[in-house]
């Protein structure tokens, strides 16, 4: 099998979303959960969060995307599929490192929802003091 025509996996995460994408060469189609990805996730801002890894790279017309995304919402899915494609880009090519770093879409985002605590409203919110 030829390198170019190669497909290279990475898994993304972000919040509570997980993404599993493949990358391999092609003229620049995004699907996610094999709907176009300007259908999927809705808004422009979630899309350009996507496409960040290959316009950095300049790679975004010579590869194509194919990626499932599960849990979370579509911001929380949108970033998953970011990290999955920065990664899967490290395996097509080492010299993508660089780049990618310095922008840090390597860096994998580990903010999570913080749980509700038992006899309290939410997470952090404290009854109201009085002191009388």
């Amino acid at each position: 099998m030829a390198k170019d025509s190669m497909k290279y996996y990475a898994t993304g995460r972000r919040k509570t979303a997980v993404a599993r994408v493949w990358v391999f060469p092609g003229e620049g189609k995004i699907l996610i959960n094999r709907r176009e990805a300007e259908g999927y996730l809705m808004r422009p801002t979630n899309l350009k969060l996507v496409e960040q890894p290959l316009v950095v790279t300049g790679t975004r017309e010579k590869y194509d995307v194919w990626a499932t995304a599960k849990g979370g919402g579509l911001s929380g899915q949108a970033g998953a599929i970011r990290l999955g494609i920065a990664r899967a880009l490290l395996r097509v090519a080492a010299d993508y490192r660089e780049p990618l770093k310095s922008a840090g879409y390597l860096t994998r985002d580990s903010r999570k929802v913080e749980r509700k605590k038992y006899g309290r409203r939410g997470a952090r919110a404290r009854f109201q003091f009085s002191k009388r």
